[in-house]
C-alpha cells in the first residue's frame, strides 16, 4: 500500500507569551523572553531555581462548566489550542463524528497541581470524604486527550503518549503515520503541560536546573552558550491538525507545510545521560523516512535545553549529520522548556520559518561553547530560503525523536 502524503492544515498555541499562534511567532521573531522570576518557588525547601515561564491570562470559564469540571489547566490549554487549530483549518462538522478524525495529545504526567491537592487531602486525614468525583479525570495520564475529545465531540482514534520532552514530537509523528497508512483522515496532535514546583525540582535534584540567573531571568536558559547552567521549566500547549493531502485538497483547506519523515528511537545506553550516537541515528532515520538527504535540509530546530551534556551531545550529533553549513537554532532561550508541549510549539515556529523565509536565532547565546562550535549557529534573524526543517526532541529516559517537515509544493 502506498503511503498517503500528510500536510498541516491548522495550528494552535497557548504559550508563555500568551494565546495564539501569531503571539507566539511574533514574540519569537522579536527575540522576546518569557522567563520571569517566580517568588513562590522560594517557599519550596531546598529548591534553588527561582525562574520559570508561565502562561498569562487564560480564563478557564470560557469552556462550558460541564466540560471544564473534569479539566486541570493543562487540559484547558490543550482544548483552547485545539480550537484555534480547528478554526484555522475549518473542517466540516461531520468530520468530527465520522470516526476519521483522531486525537494524539500527551503530557508528562497527569495534572501535578490536582495530584498534590488529592494527596494533601488524603494524607492529612487518611480520608476521601472531601474528594471530588471529577478528580481522577484531571490526573489520569490521558486527561488532555480525553477532555479534548469530550469537549469537541471527536470520536476517532485517541492516544496519549507520555515521553517527557519528546511527547508532542512523538504525537505528531504517530499522527503522521496513522494518516499516511489510511487509518485516519485527520489528527489533532501535540502536547500540554502545566507548571508545578516539582517540575523544576526534578531538574534541580539532578543539578540540571538553571540557578545562576534568578535575578536576571531574561538571560536564561542559554542553549549552546558557554555560560549556560541548565533548564528553565515552563508550560503551555501546542497543537497541529494533520490531514491527508487528498482530504485537504478536496475541501480547499489551507496547507501550511507537509510532514515528510519521522523517526523515534530508544537510547538504551543510559536512562538519564544523552548520547550523540543515538541522536545521530535518529536524525538519519528521519531523513531516510522522508526520502531526503542532509543537503535537502535548510534549518535544524534543535532541542537544546541549556544543559551542558544535552547541548554538547546534540551539537556533536548535528555536526556529524549536517556538517557546519546548515543553520541551527534552539527556541528554549525564548520559551523555556515547555515540557510535553515543546515539540509542537517549536514545530509551529518551524512552519512559520519555512513560510516566512526567515530563521529565528537562539536567544541568550552570547559566547558559543567550544564544545558546541562545530555547527552553524544562528545569531540573528536571517532571511533564508528554507525548503525543509529537521525538528529534534530528545527526552530523559532515552526517547529520541526527529521529524522532517517541508514546504508544500502545489501539484
Amino acid at each position: 500500500m502506498q503511503a498517503a502524503r500528510v500536510v498541516i492544515t491548522g495550528m494552535g498555541s497557548i504559550s508563555p507569551f500568551g494565546r495564539g499562534v501569531n503571539t507566539l511567532v511574533d514574540s519569537l521573531f522579536n527575540m522576546k523572553s518569557a522567563v520571569v522570576n517566580v517568588p513562590e518557588l522560594a517557599a519550596v525547601g531546598g529548591l534553588r531555581t527561582r525562574v520559570a515561564a508561565l502562561v498569562p491570562d487564560i480564563d478557564p470559564k470560557e469552556i462550558l462548566r460541564k466540560h471544564r469540571r473534569s479539566m486541570s489547566m493543562m487540559s484547558v490549554y490543550a482544548t483552547l489550542a485545539c480550537k484555534e487549530a480547528l478554526g484555522q483549518s475549518d473542517p466540516p462538522a461531520e468530520h468530527f463524528t465520522a470516526g476519521r478524525m483522531g486525537i494524539i495529545i500527551g503530557s508528562t504526567v497527569g495534572s501535578p497541581i490536582v495530584t498534590e491537592e488529592f494527596f494533601s487531602g488524603y494524607l492529612s486525614g487518611h480520608s476521601i470524604e472531601n474528594m471530588r468525583a471529577t478528580t481522577f479525570f484531571q490526573i489520569m495520564n490521558h486527561s488532555c486527550a480525553s477532555n479534548v475529545a469530550q469537549t469537541l465531540g471527536i470520536n476517532g482514534r485517541i492516544l496519549a503518549p507520555s515521553s517527557a520532552c519528546s511527547t508532542s514530537c512523538q504525537a505528531i509523528g504517530y499522527g503522521f503515520e496513522m494518516i499516511a497508512f489510511g487509518k485516519q483522515d485527520m489528527m489533532l496532535c501535540g502536547g500540554a503541560d502545566e507548571f508545578h514546583p516539582l517540575s523544576p525540582a526534578t531538574f534541580d535534584i539532578m543539578s540540571a536546573a538553571s540557578i545562576a540567573y534568578n535575578d536576571t531571568p531574561g538571560r536564561t536558559p542559554r542553549p549552546f552558550d558557554r555560560d549556560r547552567d541548565g533548564v528553565v521549566c515552563s508550560e503551555g500547549s501546542g497543537i497541529l491538525l494533520l490531514e491527508s493531502l487528498d482530504s485537504a485538497k478536496r475541501r480547499g483547506a489551507p496547507i501550511l507545510a507537509e510532514i515528510a519523515g519521522f523517526a523515534t528511537r530508544c537510547d538504551t545506553s543510559n536512562i538519564a545521560d544523552p548520547n550523540s550516537d543515538s541522536m545521530e541515528a535518529c536524525m538519519k532515520q528521519a531523513l531516510d523516512d522522508a526520502g531526503m538527504t542532509a543537503g535537502d535540509i535548510g534549518h535544524v530546530n534543535a532541542h537544546a535545553t541549556g544543559t551542558i551534556q544535552g547541548d554538547n551531545a546534540e551539537a556533536e550529533a548535528i555536526g556529524r549529520v549536517f556538517g557546519s553549513s546548515v543553520p541551527v537554532s534552539s527556541l528554549k532561550g525564548h520559551l523555556g522548556h515547555t515540557m510535553a508541549a515543546c515539540g509542537a510549539l517549536e514545530m509551529i515556529a518551524s512552519v512559520a520559518m519555512i513560510r516566512s523565509g526567515s530563521v529565528i536565532p537562539t536567544l541568550n547565546m552570547e559566547n558559543i561553547d567550544p564544545s558546541c562550535a562545530g555547527i552553524r549557529h544562528v545569531r540573528k534573524v536571517e532571511r533564508l530560503d528554507i525548503g525543509a526543517v529537521m525538528k529534534n526532541n530528545f527526552a530523559l529516559g532515552g526517547v529520541n525523536t526527529s521529524i522532517v517537515i517541508r514546504r508544500y509544493e502545489h501539484d
